[in-house]
């Protein structure tokens, strides 16, 4: 009896510590995880850094930006008019020509010769009309013999001129004074009409043909200044509105504008794509940001506006740090110290060595002025983001104009949008600015 009921005692309590090591066990995680979520939930991010720019009024240049293509004031493709065999080419490639230089030369035998024959047929034809007049003075001669002498004159000097414009068919010249390409033909190649011979391009002068909505038909006017590059805010190509189409095409309600370009260095070519911009007059006071400081997304367009945190906000961050302890009480404990505390042999040390305490308890003193900077700089207010939707307008070279949702004043951060949300703490760096580029900024430095 006595060993039953020591061994149900000895179970119950094998399962008392069962229970009492398990529940210590789970006890231990629940609270381990439970202090973890605490820690985690209570943890302040790190402030980040950012750089931002004050938004002020500034002076906007609006203006109108179209797709362009260049075309030369002067161009066409040259071709013959007749068909022959090419007998010499008298130009290359990229060539200055002249206005009416001489570019092809057809084989053109069989046309001399019949011009040097009629040349001897009109010369014998004026021979025999100036006898015919001579006979006719003299009272000899008939009247219409006369006539039929002047008539053969005459016919003879057309076919001369007739046959003098052929002969210069078998010649293709310039029209005009340009740059010729790059030859379409070769020596000893049957041409016929229509045949293209090369392209020639004046391009002094450029002509720049785009279209814009007919909303904006109202903006623009002749003698206006376009402005054209090939990508990007730089268009270092500046010149004036030439011609407005009158009608607006009813298909794409667009309408046709030329300007045109002066090309001295021959950086624009035929052809080529450019950005155009029209530009209009000059507008004040007007709120413009940097383009990177707008963040688009599917709610709206806003941006994070660095403002100085509440107080309520700025505690918790305050109460983290260590106070910092005066440096006085080194120089205090070191004049209260007590007399008996001096050994009797430290009393017969020379006069000299009793002045290093007194150099010695001077540095304190400085080194308790140093806190004092870190002091200062926790006296600035901490800063916190706030996320602000605005309403964007017009954009021009890497600016754009903020209708509503801005005021003057503002601190707006202008890069690294990405990792920042709202009530977030921040510190401004306004060191770099990536705004502009990297290499000006180096040149700078």
């Amino acid at each position: 009896m006595f060993k039953r009921i020591l061994r149900i005692f000895l179970i119950v309590l094998v399962l008392a510590v069962l229970v009492v090591v398990v529940g210590g066990i789970v006890g231990f995680n629940f609270l381990r995880d439970n202090g973890i979520k605490q820690y985690f939930a209570s943890m302040k991010p790190p402030a980040a850094t950012v750089s931002t720019t004050i938004a002020k009024p500034s002076t906007w240049t609006p203006g109108v930006e179209a797709i362009g293509t260049v075309k030369a004031v002067r161009g066409v493709d040259l071709t013959v008019e007749t068909t022959g065999i090419v007998k010499n080419i008298l130009f290359h490639a990229n060539q200055k020509v002249a206005d009416n230089a001489v570019l092809l030369q057809l084989d053109d035998a069989v046309e001399r010769a019949d011009l040097d024959a009629q040349k001897a047929q009109a010369a014998l034809d004026q021979t025999s009309l100036a006898r015919a007049i001579e006979l006719t003075k003299r009272g000899v001669g008939s009247d219409s013999t006369l006539d039929t002498a002047r008539a053969a004159a005459s016919a003879s000097a057309s076919q001369v001129t007739k046959l003098q414009a052929v002969l210069d068919q078998k010649q293709l010249a310039a029209p005009f004074g340009g740059t010729v390409g790059i030859p379409k033909i070769d020596i000893g190649q049957y041409l016929a009409p229509g045949t293209a011979v090369v392209t020639l391009q004046d391009l002094d002068t450029m002509r720049v043909d785009f279209s814009v909505p007919e909303q904006q038909l109202p903006l623009l006017k002749i003698g206006q200044t376009v402005r054209l590059g090939f990508g990007g805010e730089d268009r270092p190509f500046a010149g004036a509105i030439r011609g407005i189409d009158p009608k607006i095409d009813s298909s794409s309600r667009l309408v046709n504008i030329r300007a045109e370009v002066a090309n001295p260095d021959g950086k624009l070519t035929p052809g080529q794509f450019v950005q155009v911009r029209v530009e209009l007059p000059e507008e004040q006071n007007v709120l413009t940001l940097p383009q990177t400081a707008l963040t688009t997304s599917l709610y709206g367009d806003y941006i994070f506006v660095v403002r100085p945190a509440k107080p309520a906000e700025a505690a918790p961050a305050q109460a983290d740090k260590p106070e910092e302890k005066p440096a006085a009480p080194a120089a205090d404990k070191s004049a209260d110290a007590k007399p008996s505390d001096t050994k009797p042999a430290d009393a017969a040390k020379p006069a000299a060595d009793a002045a290093k305490p007194a150099a010695d308890a001077a540095k304190p003193a400085d080194k308790a002025a140093d806190p004092a900077k870190p002091a200062a700089e926790g006296d600035k207010p901490a800063l916190v983001l706030s996320q602000v939707f605005v309403k964007p307008g017009r954009h021009n070279q890497g600016m754009v104009e903020i209708v509503e949702g801005l005021k003057a004043g503002d601190e707006v951060v202008t890069a690294g949008q990405n990792r920042l949300f709202n009530g977030m703490s921040v510190v401004v760096d306004n060191t770099i600015d990536p705004t502009k580029s990297a290499n000006k900024q180096a040149d700078r430095q």
